[in-house]
């Protein structure tokens, strides 16, 4: 069997990619003449000399051994980061890359980022490697937020732990702002006369949703695919109905059990909402898999065109589901 290196050539282009992928594509192969044979060729320019019986049946041999492509002409190949080198690279280094890419190694510097003023990113300046002075709408959007840094800025740095310190104690803050949010929601509701069915699907699920919408856009933002903007929605929309549905009302059902009472939770408009959020959820998964038409290009991002109206159908989506529901908790529509 023949082997064939083919050397192709890698150019750093000093970036950091996940991974990076090409493909090679084989040709129709040709026979290259030796010296010897073009020499004969040229001593013999006359007429060619009939073949006999036996040099016909060793061309017709040596053409069934000539190279030929076969079945599969073109391969993709694909370099990906190396697991290994990452684990044997020195400590150091991997700590302040960390550092760079995921957080800070130390308090004093987590508080100090907290309370300076930054300048919103921008690709240009990027590009031309200036720094940035902050703005006006710099300025007042660190006023409005500073108290969230400096309260966040308590979660131990990414250092600590391998990462767990900082993870365990995010997930607990979030645990709290979380239930701090539906209880001033309940109090807003309550106050102006909204049911909580209403206020559920619009303030509650406004306010801790919010956050996941601009991690799913950083997700987009710095990772080839999609994949981890989109996985991150429906995981969070997992974790909050598995552990946030499954814990609460398990804690309640072991409650009543131990005194001998009966736990029910009445579904009220329940079934509607599922049913409806469910229509919703199929038209949404039918528009990303149609973005991967070649004139898109993709389930994010794309032509100006196609970013527009699919923004516009998903908003238009998120707002008829919470005018269905707010019309069928105020009986104004039938539901089941």
């Amino acid at each position: 069997m023949a082997v064939k290196i083919i050397k192709i050539r890698i150019i750093d282009d000093e970036e950091y990619e996940k991974n990076k992928s090409f493909f090679v594509e084989i040709g129709q192969p040709s026979l290259v003449e030796t010296n010897d044979k073009k020499e004969e060729a040229e001593a013999e320019p006359g007429e060619a000399e009939p073949l006999t019986g036996e040099e016909e049946e060793e061309r017709r041999i040596a053409e069934m051994g000539r190279p030929m492509l076969g079945d599969h002409v073109k391969l993709e190949v694909i370099i990906e980061e190396s697991y290994e080198f990452k684990n044997t690279v020195d400590k150091l280094i991997k700590k302040t890359n960390l550092a760079l890419l995921v957080g800070t190694n130390s308090w004093r510097d987590q508080f100090i980022e907290a309370i300076t003023v930054s300048a919103g990113e921008d690709d240009d300046d990027e590009e031309c490697g200036e720094e940035k002075l902050p703005s006006c709408f710099d300025y007042v959007m660190h006023f409005l937020t500073v108290f969230w840094k400096v309260l966040f800025a308590f979660v131990p740095p990414t250092d600590y732990w391998n990462g767990w310190a900082c993870f365990v104690v995010s997930i607990c803050m979030i645990g709290l702002l979380t239930a701090l949010i539906g209880d001033l929601a309940s109090h807003f509701g309550c106050t102006i006369g909204l049911k909580d069915s209403v206020t559920a699907v619009v303030f509650v699920a406004l306010g801790t949703s919010v956050p996941d919408t601009f991690a799913s856009k950083v997700a987009a933002i710095q990772d080839q695919y999609a994949d981890a903007s989109i996985g991150n929605v429906t995981g969070s929309n997992a974790v909050n109905v598995f552990l946030g549905i499954g814990v609460a009302w398990s804690i309640a059902a072991i409650y009543h059990y131990s005194r001998g009472e009966e736990f029910r939770v009445e579904p009220g408009s329940l079934a509607f909402s599922v049913t409806l959020f469910t229509i919703f959820a199929f038209i949404c998964v039918f528009v990303l898999m149609y973005r991967r038409r070649p004139d898109i290009g993709g389930e994010l991002g794309g032509p100006r065109t196609a970013k527009v109206v699919t923004t516009m159908l998903f908003v238009s989506l998120w707002l008829l589901y919470i005018l269905f529901s707010s019309l069928e908790a105020y009986c104004h529509i039938t539901g089941f």
